[in-house]
C-alpha cells in the first residue's frame, strides 16, 4: 500500500551543478574578478577599505537582455564613482512569494507556469556570466539551499532575505557560503532575529544538500566571519539615525561588529522607488556625521522606472517584481553620493 508522495503528480529530472558548469565553465577572468570583488566587499564592510558598498540593480531578473544592458551601463557608471563608491550589482534570480505568484528566472523563465527550472538555471549562470564579462561583481539573494551549487562561484555578494532569516536552514546555508552575506531584519521589523543569524552563521554546521555532482550529502561548514545585518525596515522605515543606533546597539551587546547596510527600498522607502535617494542621501549623511558603521546600501534599480505586470505588451527594462528607480535617476543619485563622499 502506498503511503507517500500521495501528491507528487509528476518526477522531473534535474541538471547536476557539475554538467551546468561543465557546459557554462567559469572563466579565468571571472574567477579572478570574483575572488578580488569578494575580498573588496570584506574590507569594505570591515571598514579596511573606506568606499561605501552599493549593491544596486533590479529588484528581480526577467530578461536576459535587459539584465545585460543595465550590466553594461551600471559597469560605465561604477567606473565614475570608483573612488568613492564600490557597486555591486543586484542579479536576483528567486522571489518568496507571501501566497502565490511568479517566483524569478529560475524557477519560471518563460514567465508562463511552465516552471522549466533547468532551462532557468541556464539563464541564470549565463547572465552571471555576462555580468561578470563587463567587470562588475554580482550579488544574489539565497531563497532554495540548493540553487547556489549552480552558480556560487559566480556570487560576491549575498543575501538572505527578510522572510528567511529566522530559517534555521538557511542560517546553515549562510555558515557555509564563500562570500560575505547580508542578513535583513524581518519582515515586521524585528532586528533581533538577524542578530541571532549573523551570530549562528559564523558557526560550524552539518545539513542535508547536493554535491556538484547532484548526490545528496551531509555538508560540514566552518562558519562564515563575514555575515552583516542589513536593515529593510518592517512596520516603519529604520533607516534612521535612532534606528540605525539601536540596531548597532544590539550588534555590540552580542559582541558583533556594528556594521549596517541600508535597504534604501522595501519599508524603508514606503515601497516608493522614487524616494530611494532621499534614504540612500540621508544615510552618507549619518555616515559623514561619524556613524562610520554604515557601510553600505542596496538599491533597486532598473533601465526604466516602476513596474509592470506579466503579459503580452510588456515593455523593454521594466521590473515585474517590485517597483524600482530608473537608471537615469540611479546615475544622478551615484554621482551624488561620490560627490558627497569627495
Amino acid at each position: 500500500m502506498q503511503t507517500d508522495n500521495l501528491r507528487i503528480r509528476e518526477t522531473h529530472p534535474l541538471i547536476s551543478p557539475a554538467v551546468l558548469e561543465e557546459e557554462l565553465p567559469l572563466t579565468a577572468a571571472a574567477g579572478d574578478l570574483v575572488t578580488r570583488s569578494r575580498e573588496i566587499v570584506r574590507r569594505t564592510l570591515s571598514g579596511e577599505d573606506p568606499r561605501l558598498l552599493v549593491v544596486v540593480g533590479p529588484c528581480s531578473i526577467h530578461d536576459p537582455a535587459a539584465a545585460e544592458e543595465y550590466a553594461g551601463r551600471l559597469a560605465e557608471l561604477a567606473g565614475t564613482v570608483r573612488e568613492q563608491i564600490f557597486c555591486v550589482m543586484r542579479v536576483y534570480f528567486e522571489k518568496p512569494r507571501t501566497v502565490v505568484g511568479w517566483k524569478g528566472l529560475i524557477n519560471d523563465p518563460d514567465l508562463d507556469g511552465s516552471y522549466r527550472i533547468n532551462r532557468g538555471l541556464r539563464l541564470a549562470r549565463q547572465v552571471l556570466l555576462g555580468v561578470s564579462g563587463t567587470g562588475l561583481p554580482a550579488a544574489t539573494e539565497f531563497l532554495d539551499t540548493t540553487f547556489g551549487q549552480y552558480y556560487t562561484d559566480l556570487v560576491s555578494w549575498g543575501a538572505i532575505g527578510a522572510r528567511t532569516v529566522e530559517s534555521q536552514i538557511h542560517r546553515e546555508l549562510a555558515s557555509g557560503l564563500s562570500m560575505p552575506v547580508g542578513l535583513k531584519n524581518r519582515t515586521d521589523g524585528d532586528v533581533q532575529v538577524a542578530v541571532d543569524a549573523i551570530r549562528a552563521a559564523a558557526h560550524r554546521h552539518l545539513f542535508p544538500s547536493l554535491t556538484k555532482e547532484g548526490a545528496p550529502a551531509i555538508l560540514e561548514t566552518s562558519g562564515n566571519p563575514d555575515c552583516h545585518l542589513v536593515l529593510r525596515g518592517g512596520s516603519a522605515p529604520n533607516c534612521d539615525a535612532a534606528s540605525v543606533a539601536a540596531a548597532q546597539a544590539l550588534l555590540r551587546a552580542a559582541d558583533l561588529p556594528d556594521t549596517v547596510m541600508v535597504d534604501c527600498s522595501h519599508a524603508n522607502s514606503g515601497k516608493d522607488p522614487e524616494r530611494q535617494p532621499e534614504v540612500a542621501m540621508d544615510v552618507v549623511e549619518q555616515r559623514l556625521a561619524g556613524n562610520t558603521g554604515l557601510r553600505g546600501l542596496m538599491i533597486e534599480s532598473h533601465l526604466s522606472g516602476g513596474r509592470q505586470d506579466i503579459g503580452s505588451d510588456m515593455r523593454y527594462g521594466v521590473s515585474i517584481t517590485d517597483a524600482c528607480l530608473g537608471f537615469e535617476a540611479t546615475r544622478r543619485l551615484l554621482l551624488t553620493l561620490a560627490d558627497r563622499l569627495a
